[in-house]
């Protein structure tokens, strides 16, 4: 069950955490918690299932990466963990997961791949393809056209000072 606690805690994450040494000492400061009790409530929260994940949103276009594709594949089932998991241990991809097929769209494993350019991310992806041995497979490559805001989950409303004071990274 939620207290108010946990409450002032997602309200205080959800624009981001600070960009910090110790950004879970300083979201303490700002409520009045201990690290190890920002820490620990956070756990809790991830372990109900109230908070899916916790992780970085990077802003590939400021870093100069121009290229992004995600790259489906018709994987037969039996194989899709394992080469998920080759896949994912590549350094260039950013993304690794699985989703169902449907009538019209018969690709099951996705991948991204971002790159400072085309021919780049079309080079790894070959490489990908060798390494992991996803030749015979059939599969499609969608570049991004256009980018969209990047941001995490919202959980309660934002206070707008909020907003300035972090930043995803």
């Amino acid at each position: 069950m939620l207290d108010a606690r946990d409450f002032e805690l997602l309200t205080e994450i959800q624009s981001g955490l600070p960009i910090s040494p110790r950004p879970y000492h300083d979201i303490g400061l700002a409520l009045g918690m201990s690290e190890a009790e920002v820490i620990e409530r956070l756990a809790v929260l991830k372990q109900t299932g109230l908070i899916k994940r916790l992780g970085v949103i990077v802003k590939h276009r400021a870093l100069g990466y121009r290229a992004n594709a995600m790259i489906v594949w018709n994987i037969p089932d039996a194989l899709v963990e394992t080469l998920g998991d080759r896949i994912s241990r590549s350094s260039f991809v950013t993304l690794c997961y699985q989703r169902p097929r449907t009538s019209e769209w018969p690709y099951n494993l996705y991948c991204m791949i971002h790159g400072k350019d085309r021919d780049t991310v079309l080079a790894q992806l070959e490489q990908l393809s060798v390494n992991c041995g996803l030749q015979a497979f059939d599969r499609e490559i969608l570049f991004s056209r256009r980018c969209f805001k990047q941001r995490g989950a919202l959980y309660l409303p934002v206070a707008p000072a909020q907003s300035a004071e972090y930043s995803h990274g």
